[in-house]
């Protein structure tokens, strides 16, 4: 992907939720009152912009996590992982005293589908968050989550003085969206994400090139991802693979596709989400949301 001329390692910074995840692979979720013995487990930072910022320096990428960890027992874990992925953190609570948000994630053997349960940032979420400008200074790219709404809003208010590619991570629909939006170059939704006022993929994608985002990317699973740039739109359909695990693979996605929006001088968009499903599906085709990186070749040296 990489053009002549930007053979630099690029540099994202990644603002939003970070957290312990405790991931469980199981034949079957349990029924109320029992108990199922695991195929396996993992422990490992998560979160969407933490797994984002993960994949970006696993291709070769210089990431940044800026997000509010604390102190704690959890927190503790979660600084050896991001050291041991190669992730500088930027903690904007380091004195803050709560313990971090810890994701239960129930991955079934047979399919790969993934459930989820955490509080996300709801114990988390800093009241004041200092200026990013000088973190934010010289990334080629900024990813926000909108999981802690002063972050985000710092983040990409730094990011939109700066002139750096915003890009924002619409799970589902946050109200510090409204403040966001305005500012990003590309919004990748899940299918679940609908903008206010809206019904269906394709208003929303409408009503978020109304509010002035020049990209947006729809993406569902193993369906064929769709996208809106300016006036033209389309579609394309991931790589097929033998699906193992999908935690994480969206955050994956997103990933990558800043890594290969910060690696290129002329992004095609068709080129970028080609380039993030590949990555995306290698995620799924392996358990947890580290041993995968072992199979995932360095883009930039």
């Amino acid at each position: 992907m990489s053009d002549a001329g930007r053979s630099h390692r690029p540099v994202g910074v990644f603002a939003g939720l970070c957290t312990l995840d405790v991931i469980h692979r199981v034949d079957a979720a349990p029924a109320v009152n029992e108990k199922v013995t695991a195929r396996s487990q993992a422990v490992a930072a998560g979160g969407p912009a933490t797994n984002a910022a993960v994949t970006f320096a696993a291709l070769g990428g210089a990431a940044v996590l800026v997000t509010a960890l604390g102190r704690g027992a959890a927190a503790r874990l979660v600084r050896s992982d991001l050291e041991a992925c190669g992730v500088r953190l930027v903690d904007v609570a380091p004195e803050q005293e709560h313990e971090l948000p810890i994701s239960s994630i129930t991955v079934r053997a047979g399919t790969g589908e993934r459930s989820v349960v955490s509080v996300d940032a709801a114990t988390t979420t800093p009241e004041f968050v200092a200026s990013l400008d000088t973190v934010v200074a010289g990334a080629d790219v900024v990813l926000v989550d909108g999981h802690h709404p002063v972050l985000a809003e710092e983040a990409s208010r730094a990011a939109a003085e700066a002139s750096i590619p915003l890009v924002l991570d619409a799970g589902r629909w946050r109200p510090i969206m409204r403040v966001v939006i305005p500012r990003a170059t590309a919004v990748i939704c899940s299918a679940d994400f609908c903008c206010p006022r809206t019904d269906g993929v394709a208003p929303s994608a409408e009503a978020l090139a109304a509010r002035g985002v020049s990209t947006v990317v729809v993406t569902s699973g193993s369906d064929p991802v769709l996208w809106w740039q300016d006036d033209t739109c389309g579609s394309f359909a991931p790589p097929s693979v033998r699906v193992v695990d999908t935690a994480g693979a969206g955050d994956a996605f997103h990933g990558a596709y800043c890594f290969f929006l910060a690696s290129t001088q002329s992004p095609a968009v068709e080129r970028l989400i080609s380039a993030a499903c590949r990555v995306a599906s290698l995620k799924c085709a392996f358990e947890g949301t580290r041993t995968w990186l072992r199979h995932l070749p360095k883009q930039v040296t």
